[in-house]
């Protein structure tokens, strides 16, 4: 603040504009007892519109070799106020399996997911806010679509 007048640098320690950087998750809510707040930041890319986030909640859990999922609804909610989207992770259960016979010894620590197809809009301006159960890891993936779209026949 060099070589301001007086008054322009008063103005701005008194207002806070220039110094004081706004909380990004003030708009957010704070996490409900027995859950966590985890927030993604996506980074810039040159199409956005072209991409979209798959939320892949689940647990890591010892399994043997059958197939395994998880249950649970992934609900989305709007910060009171503010009109941005958050997500919520619905409690999770056990979901569907296989019952096969395995081989003794065939278990191993492995990721089960909740199944879900949705698919969020990539937007890297704001951060990806979701609500999961403390027990519960929360993976993601970006897909991303081809520039021109096919003609169907």
């Amino acid at each position: 603040m060099k070589n301001l007048p007086m008054w322009c640098v008063v103005a701005a320690l008194t207002s806070g504009t220039v110094l004081a950087s706004p909380d990004p998750m003030k708009a957010f809510p704070e996490a409900e007892p027995g859950y966590q707040r985890v927030v993604i930041q996506l980074p810039q890319v040159k199409d956005p519109d072209l991409r979209r986030v798959q939320l892949i909640p689940g647990k890591v859990i010892e399994a043997d070799c059958n197939t395994r999922g998880l249950r649970a609804t992934i609900e989305e909610k709007t910060a009171a106020g503010w009109g941005y989207n958050y997500w919520v992770v619905g409690p999770v259960t056990t979901g569907p399996t296989t019952m096969m016979a395995c081989p003794e010894g065939s278990a191993k620590k492995k990721f089960v997911p909740v199944y879900s197809e949705t698919l969020l809009r990539y937007n890297p301006k704001l951060p990806l806010v979701v609500y999961v159960p403390n027990d519960i890891e929360l993976r993601y993936k970006i897909w991303s679509a081809p520039t021109k779209a096919k003609v169907a026949k």
